[in-house]
């Protein structure tokens, strides 16, 4: 019997209608920062109705998905906009909507570990049951500008420390880089930034990742040229499906444009999407190809040599 899973990714932006034309409105958003929250999960909750009615099994939604990407400038507002990544309300509704559309989603927030007192960029995995099945903390965090505008991530979370928590449905034995184990398929995230370092999706395909999400919130030129070219060339290396989702449009009042161009790719190239509304893209994946011969005679699973790469041995 052929192994299909349907995957979605949401392909949109930050969704609350009242934000400021310009800069100057933006402190006035301190006493709406739930509501902005509220718009954006209700948002995104009728984006799963609309990939549960497709046959969606799996749906990604993008990084931060619950508010604008604040991280634009250094702004300590925002901080409050951080959340539990079991007990806040974000994961509470999106627990609610998995268990009544029956999928499973991966839900990137805005975390704030009551424990440490610290945030992180967290993608929260939910199975069709409602059942939290446990999460992945971005790995590596930027700050820089491009010729279109800045990024300032570290002055609003940290990195992984690798504390993710004891799940069993995690089958990796790399404590930051989760695989769950899915009723559709073995499950890793990858967010943003993550995609450029080379040991992201070797730790997860090692670990036995089928399937990597990897959402985002990335442009300017190099980003929008190398975001064509590290999936396919990852999938390929590394035998899995890679799903990367960016967010779509212009958000006041920054009015920094997102490119999206989110697609899947695999180990034999990009996957055709499956016709779908708009802020959605579709991709069956055939999780059969992955066993199979490789149609270039390749098999870079017997042939690597990993002590030849890091100096030390023969491999």
């Amino acid at each position: 019997m052929t192994r299909t899973v349907r995957v979605a990714m949401t392909e949109t932006c930050n969704a609350y209608p009242g934000m400021p034309a310009d800069l100057a409105g933006v402190p006035a958003l301190a006493d709406h920062l739930d509501d902005i929250r509220a718009a954006n999960v209700e948002h995104h909750v009728g984006l799963a109705r609309a990939a549960a009615d497709l046959g969606v099994r799996v749906l990604g939604l993008g990084e931060l998905f619950a508010g604008p990407y604040f991280a634009l400038g250094r702004d300590p507002m925002w901080r409050a906009l951080a959340e539990d990544a079991a007990t806040g309300p974000t994961v509470s509704t999106l627990r609610q909507a998995a268990r009544d559309l029956g999928v499973i989603v991966v839900a990137p927030i805005y975390e704030h570990d009551p424990v440490s007192d610290r945030r992180f960029n967290t993608a929260v995995v939910i199975d069709e049951h409602g059942d939290v099945l446990g999460k992945y903390r971005k790995t590596h965090i930027p700050v820089g500008a491009n010729e279109q505008g800045s990024f300032h991530e570290t002055f609003y979370y940290d990195a992984s420390d690798g504390e993710l928590g004891a799940w069993p449905a995690n089958v990796s034995t790399n404590r930051f880089f989760p695989v769950f184990e899915t009723s559709a398929c073995r499950l890793g995230v990858a967010i943003c930034y993550d995609r450029h370092f080379a040991g992201v999706m070797e730790a997860l395909a090692d670990n036995g990742a089928e399937v990597v999400l990897s959402p985002a919130v990335t442009f300017g030129a190099k980003s929008r040229r190398m975001w064509d070219l590290e999936f396919p060339v990852d999938a390929a290396r590394h035998n899995l499906y890679i799903a990367g989702s960016n967010r779509r449009g212009v958000e006041p009042p920054w009015t920094q444009p997102y490119f999206g161009a989110s697609y899947v790719a695999g180990p034999n190239g990009r996957i055709e999407p499956v016709a779908s509304p708009p802020e959605l893209v579709v991709a069956d994946l055939d999780l059969d190809v992955l066993r199979g011969p490789d149609p270039s005679g390749w098999d870079l699973a017997r042939d690597r040599r990993p002590a030849i790469y890091r100096g030390t041995g023969e491999g």
